[in-house]
């Protein structure tokens, strides 16, 4: 895939894309029903060789299609479209996803949903972009769509729980569960004790002083 497509994508690519896409979820009531929980959400795919950026907004059972989105982003994906094509092609997506090229920000579980929505769903990609930006762009720009969400069907399972045993036990960006747990057991205990102290002083407080007024 060479840099041919220009980094802002016609309003044409992007109109018919969407269409291909909308005219897919028609047919899979199911799909269009799980769109629902995405609401509002925002995903950006940044292709950066060639330099193409897709964002997808799912809200009502369909998806909008935009070149360019200035507001908050729920997921961001980054990479070239090698990288996306390893990633479509991998026998263990989750590992390529994990230990490849692909940056990916923001919270994963809505991400993971939309990819295995859109897995689901007979897209035909090629047809209508060909058509909007000719051979050769058009076939790019579709190829980089599929490898974007086709990682198979049963990819997401995976990927999200090889995701959270990465943050937690291979990254260590934040301590295992039961390393959290421990800690808030340890800080109970260690509040119960302070409370005891605190009593204990106060009675010895309250002692003094009765000793003192005796004197």
């Amino acid at each position: 895939m060479s840099g041919v497509i220009n980094p802002t994508l016609h309003t044409a690519g992007l109109a018919a894309a969407e269409t291909a896409l909308n005219r897919a979820l028609e047919l899979a009531p199911a799909g269009s029903g799980r769109l629902a929980g995405l609401d509002h959400c925002v995903f950006a795919l940044h292709c950066t060789a060639p330099a193409v950026e897709v964002y997808l907004q799912p809200e009502d059972g369909r998806i909008s299609l935009m070149g360019v989105y200035d507001g908050p982003v729920t997921t961001s994906i980054r990479g070239k479209a090698s990288d996306f094509a390893e990633l479509a092609t991998a026998r263990d997506p989750a590992a390529a996803l994990i230990n490849g090229a692909l940056e990916l920000h923001g919270d994963s579980a809505p991400l993971l949903e939309l990819q295995s929505i859109i897995a689901g769903l007979d897209v035909d990609w090629e047809a209508p972009l060909v058509g909007a930006l000719g051979d050769v762009a058009g076939h790019q720009l579709a190829q980089f769509l599929r490898d974007s969400f086709h990682w198979g069907k049963q990819a997401s399972a995976s990927l999200s729980r090889q995701l959270d045993e990465f943050i937690h036990e291979e990254a260590r960006l934040c301590p295992p569960r039961l390393e959290l747990e421990d800690f808030y057991r340890d800080v109970q205990e260690l509040g119960l004790r302070v409370e005891r102290l605190e009593s204990r002083a106060a009675r010895l407080r309250r002692k003094l002083r009765q000793q003192a007024v005796k004197r």
